[in-house]
């Protein structure tokens, strides 16, 4: 997509800024996409320039933790498990047993003392600390087990948290190949599925399920595909190393079925709350997480779709987000390895290329596209299915028509059916420049914009459900609001009602501003589709429902464009309460037809019957019932 181009640079360069002499040197240059305006090169690398002519060079500070400080840093020693750690820093180490119990899951226990990080080393005694009364594990007796570890800072914030096998022969320990993330299934369907989990080093894998044994390369990433299966059948697998093995089961999905019966759940937004403890792991609340994987997994649902924002997120180093990724992984790994899970992008998904001072966020989509774009990083995570549009390449505003300029779409926007239910998942934050206002001198997508073959995509995929006799629902989830009513008011798909907010490709503005896309939008849901349900979203930390019909208020009061016309009720979901700091509500035209709004913690459940759908809302930290009514 894009080319690295090696120059050479010699004499003297002579800038806006001023002149440099130096001596020739080869620099690698990675080409600018073209979609953006006003980035160019010099001997400092790529830099953006403003309309007053102020030069901005990329911010290119690395972070203070990155997924490769907590790689490969456990040594089996005698007694236990020394950590030693890649730079100084003041923090501690907590860690705890996996007991050895028949559970279905499992998740570790903490000891009840943390130890210090000196000269970055942290010995974990586990002959002296967890041995006896302490050893739940039974590790004495099998010579092998796992344990849980997390590191903290001298704040007590935790950085990360990471489980590892060992074994033990004559009081020395070694380290053993282990799972640290997954298994999770993804691209649930009735024949096949996708189990994707990551492992502390560099080892093949081997899974047994249906009478079949697959091996994995070695690699520390390892994605199964598993075809060949019998629809709504409950399958046993096993994952296998040298001295360690993982077993559960997944049940697949129905086939396409208008009778169907089952039931699923919703949530976004699970970024950081406070600063401090479980509600602030490494990127995310892992406090609520936690809670709503439990309860989801208690409640036996199907699947689960997340809609965006599970991490800080807007970060320019690649490696930083990768750490909060993985961070997210691990807390939800103990429940969903028998639960399918669907991840769709927010807005804090972002991995930004910055252009001076962060805090100004002159930041567009990072790139290279296909390798360290938003896009392609949040591929690298989420195996979710590949049967969306390939990229905006193509569209009216492509400046290369035989050129690819846009990042994929490739497992961010993507559908998938159960049983008599579809879903949509899209993406509002494609190719997306933080900051709207600098988007006419710079380029990129503003939140909350479906751009043009995305929108065309959803427009197929609405007319294939509508013809499908066996989809009796559709729903369709992204992570903005067409309405929103506590947090984003000034942004999602309304930005104050000001339509001349849009996308600029190669410096030229699209066709349509916001509102008007966001007319579009519903005028497929809605118009085209006797099947579409519920519009599920985030991105404002509370849960609400909303509906909207031709009496309601939707535009500016000073607007002259068309006015939509609604067929029937359009009906809008939030939840954005899966952890995020909450947002109160605010008053918006539409607020006459907001029908519910809690600040509380939510995660929905959809209870499918046939022609009927039941929604219950509860609160996983209290489990309460916010909400519990039969949709109409």
């Amino acid at each position: 997509m894009f080319n690295k181009r090696i120059i050479i640079i010699s004499s003297v360069l002579l800038l806006m800024i001023g002149t440099y002499s130096f001596i020739s040197k080869t620099v690698e240059i990675v080409d600018v996409p073209s979609v953006f305006s006003n980035i160019l090169s010099n001997e400092k690398g790529h830099y953006f320039t403003d309309s007053e002519g102020k030069i901005h060079l990329v911010y290119d500070k690395k972070a203070e933790w990155i997924l490769s400080d907590f790689e490969d840093i456990e040594k089996g020693v005698e007694g236990g498990i020394l950590l030693e750690f890649k730079k100084d820093f003041e923090g501690t180490v907590i860690y705890g047993l996996y007991p050895d119990e028949d559970m279905e899951y499992k998740n570790a226990v903490f000891f009840k003392r943390h130890i210090s990080i000196e000269n970055r080393k942290a010995f974990i005694d586990i002959a002296k600390n967890l041995s006896g009364v302490y050893d739940m594990a039974n590790w004495e007796a099998k010579g092998k087990s796992r344990i849980r570890y997390r590191v903290l800072d001298n704040k007590n914030n935790i950085i990360t948290n990471k489980n590892v096998a060992f074994s033990v022969k004559d009081g020395m320990f070694s380290i053993e190949t282990s799972i640290t993330a997954g298994p999770f299934i993804t691209s649930l369907s009735p024949n096949s599925m996708t189990i994707t989990l990551w492992t502390n080093r560099e080892d093949a894998v081997n899974l047994l399920i249906n009478d079949t044994k697959y091996i994995s390369e070695k690699t520390k990433k390892h994605v199964f595909k598993i075809d060949n299966l019998k629809a709504e059948t409950e399958y046993k697998y096993v994952v296998s190393f040298k001295e360690d093995y993982f077993k559960s089961k997944i049940k697949t999905a129905p086939n396409n079925n208008a009778k169907a019966k089952f039931s699923f759940a919703f949530a976004s937004d699970s970024r950081g709350g406070t600063q401090l403890g479980e509600s602030h792991l490494g990127g995310h609340n892992a406090y609520i997480m936690r809670k709503i994987a439990a309860l989801l997994t208690y409640k036996n649902v199907d699947f689960l779709q997340f809609t965006g924002d599970m991490i800080d997120g807007y970060k320019s180093d690649d490696q930083e987000i990768r750490l909060e990724y993985t961070n997210w992984l691990r807390t939800m790994s103990p429940y969903m390895h028998s639960t399918a899970m669907n991840v769709g992008v927010g807005n804090h998904e972002v991995l930004m290329k910055v252009f001076g001072n962060p805090e100004n966020y002159i930041a567009i989509d990072n790139y290279p596209f296909e390798t360290n774009s938003s896009e392609a990083v949040f591929a690298e995570f989420f195996e979710n299915s590949s049967n969306g549009p390939k990229s905006e390449d193509g569209s009216a505003y492509d400046p290369n028509p035989n050129k690819d300029d846009f990042p994929s779409y490739d497992k961010n926007v993507y559908s998938y059916t159960f049983g008599n239910t579809a879903m949509i998942v899209l993406n509002s934050n494609y190719l997306y420049t933080p900051n709207h206002r600098i988007i006419p001198q710079i380029g990129g997508n503003v939140h909350g914009y479906i751009m043009d073959n995305q929108l065309k995509w959803l427009a197929e995929q609405i007319e294939g459900f509508e013809k499908d006799e066996n989809i009796r629902h559709v729903f369709v989830t992204i992570h903005t609001p067409a309405f929103p009513n506590g947090g984003h008011t000034k942004n999602d798909m309304w930005y104050n009602g000001d339509n001349s907010i849009r996308p600029y490709i190669a410096g030229k503005a699209v066709e349509k501003g916001i509102i008007e896309r966001r007319d579009e939008f519903l005028d497929i849901l809605v118009n085209k589709s006797s099947k579409f349900r519920i519009l599920l979203t985030g991105d404002e930390h509370n849960y609400t429902r909303l509906h909207i019909d031709n009496d309601s208020k939707i535009y500016p009061k000073d607007w002259k464009g068309e006015r939509l016309k609604l067929n029937r009720e359009f009906v809008q979901i939030v939840n954005g309460a899966a952890g995020a700091p909450y947002y109160a509500k605010e008053i918006m035209p539409w607020t006459d037809d907001l029908d519910v709004f809690s600040s509380q913690y939510a995660l929905v459940f959809f209870h499918i019957d046939g022609d009927e759908i039941i929604i219950e809302v509860m609160n996983p930290d209290t489990l309460e019932i916010i909400e519990s009514y039969k949709f109409m």
